[in-house]
C-alpha cells in the first residue's frame, strides 16, 4: 500500500510541475500573434517591482491527486466506520493540499515593468522577470491583439 501512495504523490508532483512559464516571457508570442502585424514602439524603464505571476491553471492535477493520496492515506487510519471518516476527512485534506502546492508550484517570478514610452506616456507592463530589466534600460515594445512583450535594446 505504501508503495502505491509513494508512487501516486511522485505522479502527482510530476504532473503539477508541468506548467509552460515561458509564456510568460518577452521572448514567446502566443499562437494567435503570430504572421501578425505588431505596432512597435519605444521606451526606458523608470522602475522595476518584483511580481508573482499565477499560471492560468485551475489546479485540477494538484486537487484531484491531494484527494486520492489524502484518502489512501486516511484509509489506513481505524477500522469500520472510523476507517471511511478517516478516509473521506484526509480525502478532503489533501485535496486542499494538493490544490494549495498545485498553486504555489505554478507560479512564475515576474517584474512589473514602469516604462516611460518616448512619447512620454508611462505605461505598466507585467512579464517574465529578466535580469536586463534595469531601471534606465532602453526597452523595444510590441504590441497587438491587447499583449505586449518587452525586450531590452542592445
Amino acid at each position: 500500500m505504501n508503495k502505491k501512495v509513494t508512487l501516486l504523490a511522485m505522479l502527482v508532483a510530476t504532473l503539477s510541475g508541468c506548467a509552460n512559464s515561458d509564456i510568460y516571457s518577452g521572448d514567446v508570442y502566443t499562437s494567435d500573434r503570430a504572421k501578425q502585424v505588431q505596432t512597435v514602439t519605444y521606451g526606458t524603464i523608470q522602475a522595476v517591482r518584483p511580481v508573482k505571476i499565477q499560471a492560468d491553471d485551475n489546479g485540477l492535477i494538484g486537487t484531484v491527486g491531494g484527494g486520492v493520496v489524502g484518502g489512501l492515506l486516511g484509509s489506513t487510519i481505524g477500522g469500520g466506520t472510523g476507517r471511511s471518516l478517516a478516509a473521506a476527512g484526509g480525502a478532503i485534506a489533501g485535496a486542499v493540499a494538493g490544490k494549495a502546492i498545485n498553486d504555489k508550484v505554478n507560479q512564475v517570478d515576474g517584474v512589473e515593468l514602469e516604462i516611460r514610452k518616448d512619447t512620454g506616456e508611462v505605461i505598466a507592463v507585467v512579464q517574465k522577470a529578466n535580469p536586463s530589466f534595469q531601471p534606465g534600460a532602453k526597452v523595444r515594445m510590441s504590441q497587438g491583439n491587447g499583449k505586449v512583450n518587452v525586450a531590452v535594446v542592445n
